[in-house]
């Protein structure tokens, strides 16, 4: 799991302030062909990335497929619910799967990130 960090005396008016736990994480939207699902998802996940503030280090679309193979290498993977299976075992290697129902809506992503504790 990403943990959270916290950072002390960084502000000048030397207050404590937490490091978002998406910054600097490589981020993968896969849907089936990946080229209109997961463009729309990839932009509802910056919607969410830009209304939280954070800056993750990547954030691309790509095919199932390639997806399969690439995930390792990502923090975090979303994908529709139906393709979940073609993840099994992601989480070996730490990359934390963030299944959707409705793969275009920014309130489904952010509720499913907090839920990961991704988000606070």
């Amino acid at each position: 799991m990403i943990r959270q960090d916290t950072v002390k005396g960084a502000l000048p008016e030397e207050k404590e302030y937490k490091m978002a736990k998406l910054d600097g994480k490589k981020l993968l939207a896969c849907c089936a062909n990946g080229a209109g699902s997961s463009l729309m998802m990839e932009n509802a996940i910056k919607k969410v990335m830009k209304r939280n503030g954070i800056k993750p280090a990547e954030l691309r679309h790509c095919p199932v497929s390639e997806g399969k193979t690439a995930a390792r290498n990502y923090d975090v993977v979303f994908c529709a619910r139906t393709f979940v299976k073609t993840f099994d075992g992601i989480e070996k290697n730490g990359t934390v799967l963030i299944p959707l129902k409705n793969v275009m809506s920014d309130k489904e992503i952010e509720a499913a990130l907090k839920e990961a504790d991704l988000l606070d």
